[in-house]
């Protein structure tokens, strides 16, 4: 069972989907002891970062989700739930992130010709031998839509790297943890694979 962490903060359909048509049982929840007892859990999100915290607050989540890491099981954040696994965000100053994975996000630099927000499809830089890459093409295309990247403070844990105005730090991966700024339920069969991929992982492998 994936349980994807509902905290009102956006692309949960797509994901639910993408996951249906690969076979995979799923929940939509809040509730702790559903979390805490899935196989592997999926953060998603889009909007602001401040706002996401204050939801993830509101409804007691932030323990949960430190827990089910603790825990070892297979954690998957996408997009802003990539943003929100790090410290801290530019987009809302003295806001801190759940702390999970240690870097921060920051605000992609202006650049003539490239309009941001950065949306739209760009090529993956493949790099460290990520577990959510395996049977994937180096130079893949997945879908962005972002105005902030990570900038991870542990090189080792970045697993795929884009070019837009600089270098974005796309996907890492750490134990357990796994995160990708673009979107893999909207990046077509190369998105779908590599949710499959996540969904193959065992706490053994994690």
């Amino acid at each position: 069972m994936i349980a994807i962490i509902d905290y009102d903060a956006g692309n949960i359909k797509s994901v639910e989907k993408a996951l249906h048509y690969l076979g995979e049982e799923t929940v939509v929840t809040r509730d702790p002891q559903e979390l805490l007892s899935a196989d592997k859990v999926i953060l998603p999100g889009v909007g602001s970062f401040g706002q996401a915290m204050e939801n993830l607050n509101k409804y007691g989540l932030v323990p949960v989700i430190h827990e089910i890491v603790e825990n070892g099981t297979p954690f998957l954040g996408i997009c802003l739930g990539l943003q929100l696994l790090f410290e801290s965000s530019e987009e809302t100053p003295g806001v801190p992130g759940l702390g999970i994975l240690k870097g921060k996000i920051v605000k992609i630099p202006p650049c003539e010709g490239l309009k941001i927000p950065h949306m739209g499809w760009n090529s993956l830089h493949l790099q460290n031998n990520g577990r959510l890459f395996r049977d994937i093409p180096e130079q893949s295309y997945v879908y962005f839509v972002h105005s902030y990247y990570l900038q991870a403070e542990e090189p080792e844990i970045v697993k795929a790297v884009a070019d837009y105005s600089t270098c974005i730090h796309a996907s890492v991966e750490k134990g357990n943890v796994f995160a990708c700024q673009y979107h893999p339920e909207k990046s077509s069969s190369i998105g779908l694979k590599m949710l499959e991929n996540f969904a193959k992982i065992g706490k053994e492998d994690a």
